[in-house]
């Protein structure tokens, strides 16, 4: 087919005007070499997308004058800038050579603030090193002083406040530059009467009570953000929102209304797991969140596996504050088959506890419990009846609730029995345990675990198995059986014993993302004296895969102690 020769002329002019665009490179070289003012000019100028020759030459006038303003914003008044286009075989280059010559130093510099914002030692005034006599003028910094102090009068309330003077003054000759920031904050307002709506149906008491400051408290932002926490961590509401806004002040009093939607009052959850230690295992619990206007709950959570079944449940009360301290009534009852034998246990328990969390981080429970416990252990049997007071303490400090990076936990528990005192012996049980994690240099994970625990009594006999000391297991001596190290007696049976210790030291290497490689050595048993006890040791490698519940760990472990081959521990969960 033949086409007339001006549509071809004119298909031709069209292809070879289109083939001289092309995505346009901005080349900035700075002599002597700076980085930070390279970059700023790059961002200054910005894309130069598709141009030909002529056009980058007329956009070349225009990123001189972008590339001036970048160079002057750090201090660079005297900079001398060349501009080149450049083609390569593909693209186009607009190169510009900079001379940054010498930056302008401050002189003179006064940052104050007046008014009551001055009396306030949390309000700080910008005192960087980029604002001190002699050091480079940089525009970007004087405009953080600014945002800094107005950001922080945001914060604590100072709504009036306003700047009197605010100058930047540049002599590029002489290469000094001046700065003069005065900011008058005014008054400070306050936090007024906080009320509530929505269709939450509680008493306004205890609502109140979970408000972290009071009427005419000076405004503070993030007392605002602890207030919209509270409500949210109170486990009643799935929806919180908290004004307080200055428009609506009073005079300097402004008024705080929450709304609050209310959750719906019962959930159900259902799980299955496994460890090595209990194998399959089904958990199931029932909570009612809020069973009348003074936030008091109930619930129950059971478990069952082969070796244990247990049923636990729980009546609390909140107390003040409310988000800290409750009163809880809890009972429970647990089958447990011990050491894989005959023995076992059949535990009823009874009693309140005075839950808290102290203002250190310190979480706190003082208990009364009543427990009644039938047992076999091997030929002996028996039946105990305690009434023990107790106290518990625990600290967890971790980065990471899931998956923590760095952080420990420390617990401690003692409870007591007197015989005579609705106990049948006198009893002093505690247990100790200390984790730690550290990281070091994104991939190399350190972890470390150390378990004590005793029991004095004057009838050793008498003493149930839940008050005995038993080891290994996934959580305590790997290598070794669950339950599996412990005093015998003349038949061969695990008897458990007065006293218990056990250790790990394991090291992680992250390969992959979400894979960890581990080596490990445990050490622990439980033994009836104190005089050079006979420790057990395993030794083992595993790995780590970091799913959405926490690592999940696979583990092979020796025991260098007792004949055996290789045994095989699977567990899961958070390693705080």
């Amino acid at each position: 087919m033949k086409f007339p020769g001006r549509f071809t002329s004119g298909f031709i002019l069209m292809f070879s005007s289109c083939a001289a665009f092309a995505d346009a490179q901005l080349d900035v070289r700075i002599k002597p070499s700076n980085s930070e003012l390279k970059s700023n000019i790059e961002g200054y100028v910005g894309s130069l997308g598709e141009r030909d020759e002529q056009a980058l030459e007329r956009f070349s006038v225009g990123a001189v004058e972008q590339a001036q303003k970048a160079a002057q914003a750090l201090g660079y008044y005297q900079a001398q800038i060349d501009t080149e286009v450049k083609r390569t075989d593909k693209d186009l280059h607009l190169v510009l050579t900079v001379e940054p010559g010498e930056p302008v130093h401050l002189r003179n510099v006064t940052v104050r603030i007046e008014g009551d914002a001055r009396q306030l030692k949390a309000f700080k005034v910008p005192k960087s090193e980029a604002l001190r006599s002699g050091a480079v003028l940089n525009h970007g910094r004087y405009e953080d002083a600014k945002r800094l102090i107005q950001n922080q009068a945001a914060r604590y309330g100072f709504f009036k406040g306003r700047f009197v003077v605010q100058r930047l003054s540049v002599d590029p000759r002489a290469g000094v530059a001046d700065i003069e920031l005065v900011y008058d904050s005014g008054p400070r307002f306050s936090l007024g009467k906080v009320t509530f709506s929505g269709d939450a149906p509680f008493d306004e008491d205890l609502l109140k009570r979970m408000v972290p400051f009071k009427e005419d408290t000076p405004y503070d932002s993030e007392l605002i953000a602890e207030l919209n926490q509270a409500m949210q961590s109170s486990g009643y509401f799935e929806g919180v929102r908290v004004d307080a806004s200055p428009t609506d002040a009073q005079g300097r009093v402004i008024p705080v209304d929450v709304q609050l939607q209310t959750r719906k009052p019962r959930t159900l959850g259902l799980g299955v797991g496994y460890s090595t230690d209990v194998g399959p295992r089904v958990k199931a619990n029932w909570t009612r969140h809020w069973a009348n206007a003074q936030g008091h709950s109930y619930g129950f959570e059971s478990e069952l596996s082969a070796p244990r079944q247990n049923v636990g449940l729980f009546y609390d009360i909140p107390l003040d504050p409310p988000l800290t301290d409750k009163l809880r009534f809890a009972g429970g009852y647990q089958y447990e088959e011990i050491a894989d034998t005959d023995s076992l246990s059949k535990l009823l328990t009874v009693g309140p506890e005075w839950h808290s969390k102290l203002p250190s981080g310190w979480e706190r429970v003082i208990s009364l419990k009543w427990q009644r416990e039938e047992y076999r252990l091997g030929n002996d049997e028996g039946l105990s009846t305690l009434l023990m007071p107790g106290i518990s303490y625990s600290y967890l400090r971790s980065d990471n609730r899931i998956d923590p990076h760095n952080g420990y936990r420390l617990q401690f528990e003692t409870e007591v029995a007197k015989e005579g005192l609705g106990s049948d012996a006198n009893v002093l049980h505690g247990t100790a345990l200390i984790k730690g994690l550290t990281t070091v240099a994104q991939n190399h994970r350190f972890l470390g675990r150390v378990q004590v625990g005793g029991t004095a009594t004057n009838g050793y006999k008498s003493i149930p198995p839940s008050l005995r000391f038993f080891a290994g297991g996934d959580q305590s001596v790997r290598g070794y059986d669950y339950q599996s190290l412990s005093p015998e007696n003349s038949d061969g049976d695990k008897i458990g014993g007065r006293y218990m210790i056990a250790g790990s030291a394991e090291y992680q290497y992250s390969i992959a993302e979400k894979w960890r490689i581990a080596a490990f050595v445990d050490q622990g048993n439980s033994f009836n004296s104190l005089d050079l006890p006979s420790l057990k040791t395993g030794v083992g490698i595993g790995i780590r895969w970091v799913s959405p519940v926490g690592p999940l760990r696979l583990d092979l472990a020796h025991a260098l102690d007792d004949d055996g081959g290789i045994r095989l521990h699977f567990s899961m969960g958070p390693e705080l």
